[in-house]
């Protein structure tokens, strides 16, 4: 009996725990669902009103504690005498809080909303790089500007007007301001990329500048990119191009130009009425030259249905700007022919490579870019060979008729059967030398007819020439083959031995005197350049070229600023600093402005840091264009 009341006793403790321990579950998951009432049944006849009872305020209880009064927040009016108009909801009006807020923190936020950036984050480009051609495609080695002085390599490039005695040295600088580059200690890389662009459109390479400004991406650009970029698409006639930098740096950039520019973009974005209206104002106001407005407004038609015609008149022009010959040629239209002539060289250059214009008009500005380097011998091949196939299709006209015989005489000169007709041909494109441009344009458009040429003794009359012809294009190899017919002390045996690809043998004092014998030049000009260059190739007797020196009164010893800078360069190793500054001392309008002093550094610092083939090549020039 005593045992079962125990076991009652442990399971009534068991049961009681159990009961007090908390369930687990989820409050009301473990209850039994409620009862569905039956949902009320609608009735059509309306309720009757219940009249309102009045609800009895609650005594408060006699021990409750006496209410607090709690803070109200205090609003304080506006100082404006109008009070912004309130919604319906109770809030101000949109046009009321643009009201209050200052105007200068509006303009700032709306300017931080403005894109900076047309080009997703993963395609951007790095700044610490910029240029076009690579170290692969024959640019210069990327690290060449890595540690120099920002500020100096900046004065270089500035200071160089942009045109050099030497086409050879015109090539070398293009080559190097176009490569891509390491930006300078102490630059921006947009600024690093503005400032070879502008080079590149004083020297008249107005598609290398284009390239050079499109290396760089839009949201990155600088004022003086801007700028760049604004001559560069003139340049190429393509105004278009400049539509992505007016929507982001440019977009408040003030000045008439881009004013324009703006409205030609609006034109092309749909929006051709608003531009016309901007064109029609900037007209009236007098925003820039009535020539260049009327241009802009043609180019701008073009992209629009205003169905009006903007008649262009050049008489009261005195002058063209980058801007009326850029939009010129954007709209298909050449100015008069005295106005190019007024214009010279700035407008020969744009021309030879503007594709819109007649294949005559491009061939009478080309002479003056193939004399310079902006155009190969093979790009004048290309233009002459482009006339003479279209020469029956221009009827009776005089300009055509000089350009096709031009263009029959360079074919006489390739593909004649009878080598004498051939020379005659070459002899005729030559010209009488008159015009500088033209004659030195000739040798370069005959260069590779020159090769095509047998080397015999009939003809050693013509080696100097056609060596010369040769070395325009480079054609260094087919030249050397003239070197029996040549006898020392002849121009062409100058020219051989400075051109030579091969390890020559030094020129002893036997040589340079017979060169000097022959040299007919003005004050022994091309004889002094003939020692300079032996001496920069390290192919003339040390001894035997100290007393040619002296004979000639040349101190190769004197040093300058350019000198010191260049030998340091040199010594350095560094090819693009070399190039640099010998294309900054090769600046002028002709070969009357090098001195022997000057060549003798160029070609010697080009020979040392391995940049042999253009240091040949410009000893030779020297020589034979004097």
């Amino acid at each position: 009996m005593a045992i079962w009341l125990g076991s009652v006793a442990a399971l009534a403790s068991v049961s009681g725990a159990l009961v007090a321990q908390e369930s687990l579950l989820p409050p009301g998951f473990d209850n039994p669902p409620a009862p569905s009432r039956p949902a009320p049944q609608r009735s059509s006849a309306p309720a009757p009103a219940r009249s309102a009872a009045p609800i009895a305020a609650r005594p408060a209880a006699s021990g409750s504690a006496a209410p607090v009064p709690t803070a109200s927040p205090v609003v304080q009016p506006l100082p404006d005498a109008v009070q912004p108009a309130a919604t319906a909801g109770g809030g101000l009006s949109d046009q009321a809080l643009l009201d209050s807020i200052d105007p200068a923190l509006l303009a700032k936020l709306i300017d931080s909303a403005r894109p900076k950036s047309d080009i997703p984050p993963a395609g951007r480009r790095s700044l610490d790089v910029v240029g076009v051609i690579d170290q692969s495609d024959g640019g210069f080695p990327v690290g060449s500007t890595h540690y120099l002085n920002g500020p100096f390599v900046e004065g270089v490039i500035t200071k160089m007007r942009g045109r050099f005695v030497s086409r050879w040295g015109h090539i070398l600088a293009r080559r190097v301001i176009a490569s891509r580059l390491a930006t300078p200690v102490g630059m921006n890389g947009a600024d690093w990329a503005a400032i070879r662009a502008q080079l590149l459109l004083r020297m008249g390479e107005a598609d290398a500048a284009r390239a050079m400004v499109q290396s760089v991406d839009s949201g990155n650009f600088t004022r003086g990119l801007e700028d760049a970029a604004m001559a560069s698409f003139l340049a190429t006639a393509d105004p278009v191009g400049l539509c992505p930098i007016t929507a982001l740096t440019a977009a408040g950039r003030p000045g008439w130009d881009w004013e324009l520019s703006r409205a030609i973009c609006s034109a092309f974005t749909d929006e051709g009425s608003t531009a016309m209206a901007s064109l029609d104002k900037a007209l009236r106001r007098g925003t820039g030259t009535k020539i260049d407005i009327l241009l802009a407004q043609k180019f701008a038609g073009a992209a629009t249905n205003a169905r009006r015609a903007v008649k262009i008149e050049w008489n009261d022009v005195e002058a063209l700007t980058p801007w009326s010959i850029g939009m010129s040629f954007a709209t298909g239209l050449e100015p008069p022919e005295d106005l190019r002539k007024k214009a010279g060289e700035n407008y020969a250059l744009l021309a030879a490579r503007a594709p819109m214009l007649s294949l005559y008009s491009r061939a009478a500005a080309a002479d003056v870019g193939a004399a310079r380097g902006v155009l190969s011998s093979r790009a004048m091949i290309d233009l002459y060979s482009a006339i003479h196939a279209q020469r029956d299709a221009e009827g009776e006209n005089d300009a055509a008729d000089e350009w096709a015989q031009r263009a029959a005489t360079l074919r006489t000169a390739y593909v004649a059967e009878a080598q004498d007709d051939r020379l005659d041909a070459i002899r005729t494109l030559w010209g009488d030398g008159n015009d500088p441009d033209r004659a030195y344009a000739g040798l370069v458009l005959t260069s590779h007819a020159s090769a095509r040429m047998i080397p015999s003794e009939a003809l050693a009359d013509s080696a100097a020439p056609l060596i010369s012809s040769m070395l325009t294009a480079g054609l260094d190899r087919n030249a050397i083959k003239w070197a029996p017919f040549c006898p020392v002390g002849t121009e062409a045996w100058g020219l051989l031995v400075l051109a030579n690809p091969g390890r020559a043998n030094r020129t002893g004092s036997e040589g340079l005197n017979a060169f000097a014998d022959n040299d007919d030049s003005d004050d022994a000009i091309r004889s002094r350049f003939l020692l300079a260059g032996m001496m920069g190739l390290d192919r003339v007797d040390p001894a035997a070229a100290r007393d040619f020196a002296g004979k000639l009164g040349v101190d190769f010893n004197r040093q300058t600023r350019w000198t010191r800078a260049i030998d340091q360069a040199a010594a350095s190793n560094n090819q693009a600093l070399v190039a640099l500054l010998a294309a900054f001392g090769m600046q002028g309008d002709d070969w009357g402005r090098m001195t022997p002093l000057h060549l003798y550094h160029v070609v010697s610092a080009l020979h040392r840091v391995g940049l042999d083939n253009e240091a040949r090549m410009i000893a030779a020039e020297a020589v034979a264009r004097v």
